[in-house]
C-alpha cells in the first residue's frame, strides 16, 4: 500500500470520527486542539483496528457466528473505546468516548462513513 493510499484511508477515518462526534452524544472532543485530537485519534485507531481487531475477531467468531455477525458491532464499540482510552491516557488527546452505548452507535458510525467514503477508492 503506498502511502498516498495510506493518507487517503487516513483522511477518511478522521472524517468519519467528525461525524462521530456531531451525532453520537457520548462521544465529545475536549481541550482547545479538536483538530489535533482527531487526527491523533485516528491514527491510534488504525492501530488498534490493524493489530487487535483480528485477534479479536478470531477469539469471538463463535460468538460472530451465533449472532449472524451482529457481535461484529461489540467488537467495533470495545476498539473505539479502546483508541479513545489510549488518546486520552496514553497521549493526553482529548477524544472522549463515555461508555459502551457512546462507543456502540459511534463505532456503527464511523464504521459506516468510512465504509461509504472508500466506495469512491479505487483499488
Amino acid at each position: 500500500m503506498s502511502i498516498g493510499r495510506l493518507i487517503i484511508r487516513w483522511v477518511i477515518v478522521v472524517a468519519a470520527l467528525i461525524l462521530a462526534v456531531w451525532i453520537v452524544p457520548g462521544i465529545r472532543i475536549e481541550g482547545t486542539n479538536a483538530w489535533v485530537a482527531v487526527a491523533v485519534m485516528a491514527l491510534i485507531l488504525g492501530f488498534v483496528n490493524a493489530i487487535l481487531r483480528p485477534l479479536l475477531r478470531l477469539l469471538s467468531c463463535g460468538l460472530i457466528f451465533l449472532t449472524l455477525g451482529v457481535f461484529l458491532l461489540v467488537i467495533n464499540a470495545f476498539t473505539l473505546w479502546l483508541a479513545s482510552w489510549m488518546a486520552v491516557n496514553w497521549f493526553d488527546v482529548g477524544f472522549v468516548v463515555d461508555g459502551f452505548w457512546g462507543a456502540f452507535f459511534g463505532g456503527i458510525i464511523v464504521s459506516i462513513v468510512s465504509f461509504l467514503l472508500s466506495l469512491g477508492i479505487k483499488e
